[in-house]
């Protein structure tokens, strides 16, 4: 019940774990407080083994960064700015994930925080060390990549010791003017199957990318749409007022990158061939299937469920698009 869920009266038990050298901003103050009645593995509670103070825009990024990395199983790394990922991958093994990852936009990994699924690896720490990092976040790291990232003594290297439960019941507190807004955790990606709605239905390996794809898009700011290939994130747009302009900023992204820089060798393929493209609410208009279909995706996810769906699906089938509806919106505000 909701009133059950929602009681009268919230009491919040919070110990202060730091004062924090400021907040969001150097003229706002900050500290940080634990949750005593539902700790969480994640970047309050991990152990800092080296670097300078974790600042509030730090913790705020790790928590976003770590937060996607748990929700996948096979070894994947998610490097995060601004509580965005600027690249997400799978791989055979963490370095793998984290060169495929760093590929998706390696101007904006600058300065940003490298998440992990599985422990922080000698051969990963090798690459990590050459560029400029903030946090590198894992839930635990071998002794001799600790010793690697030593030699960045500034970077902030956190173990959690475990993964937290993307699953997990939770509430999240958020403050406004007046009051607090407290609402249950966004704790799914998928609810039942997706649905095809296309003539056309993906393959195997479209489906996989799909399912990718949409978990990747819940952890980005709303209005998102992420376009991924073989597991790995091509293009991400982020924080849109309109969702054509998240669609067009994620494919300026991919057909931006210094690796996709035409050259006589070349493929003239897009970069963005063969990939398909995640929407974390529903599409009002066709015009994202257009600019995906010119980008060169072949497949969509979207979760459906707006009064246009068929104009959409019209879109989609006329370019011999697949696309699949999971019933599931994931805003992130």
């Amino acid at each position: 019940m909701k009133d059950q869920e929602f009681p009268e009266e919230l009491l919040l038990k919070l110990k202060r774990a730091e004062v924090l050298r400021y907040g969001e901003n150097p003229h706002q103050r900050a500290a940080l407080y634990l949750d005593l009645n539902s700790p969480r593995p994640g970047a309050a509670t991990a152990r800092k083994v080296q670097g300078k103070e974790l600042s509030y825009n730090n913790l705020q990024d790790a928590d976003a960064a770590f937060e996607c990395v748990a929700e996948f199983e096979e070894p994947t790394v998610v490097i995060a700015k601004h509580m965005n990922p600027c690249g997400a991958a799978v791989g055979e093994n963490v370095q793998e994930a984290y060169l495929r990852a760093l590929a998706c936009d390696p101007v904006s990994a600058f300065g940003g925080i490298v998440a992990m699924n599985s422990k922080l690896t000698a051969v990963l720490a090798t690459e990590l060390v050459k560029i400029f990092l903030e946090v590198v976040i894992a839930p635990e790291a071998e002794e001799d990549a600790l010793a690697i990232l030593s030699a960045k003594p500034n970077v902030r290297v956190l173990l959690t010791g475990t993964m937290p439960d993307p699953s997990a019941k939770r509430k999240m507190v958020r403050s406004i003017a007046g009051g607090v807004l407290v609402s249950t955790a966004d704790d799914t990606v998928f609810d039942g199957e997706v649905r095809t709605v296309t003539k056309r239905s993906p393959t195997a390996d479209e489906l996989s990318d799909l399912m990718f794809a949409f978990t990747v898009v819940k952890h980005v700011k709303s209005n998102a749409i992420v376009y991924v290939k073989n597991g790995a994130t091509l293009g991400i747009g982020a924080g849109q007022m309109s969702r054509i302009y998240s669609a067009k900023l994620a494919a300026l992204k991919a057909f931006d990158m210094p690796q996709q820089k035409p050259t006589l060798e070349a493929s003239p393929l897009s970069p963005l061939h063969g990939s398909i493209v995640a929407s974390d609410a529903f599409f009002p208009f066709s015009d994202v299937v257009e600019a995906a279909h010119e980008a060169g995706a072949t497949a969509i996810v979207q979760p459906g469920g707006s009064k246009n769906d068929q104009e959409s699906i019209d879109a989609a089938d006329k370019y011999g698009m697949a696309m699949v509806f999971t019933g599931v919106r994931h805003f992130r505000h």
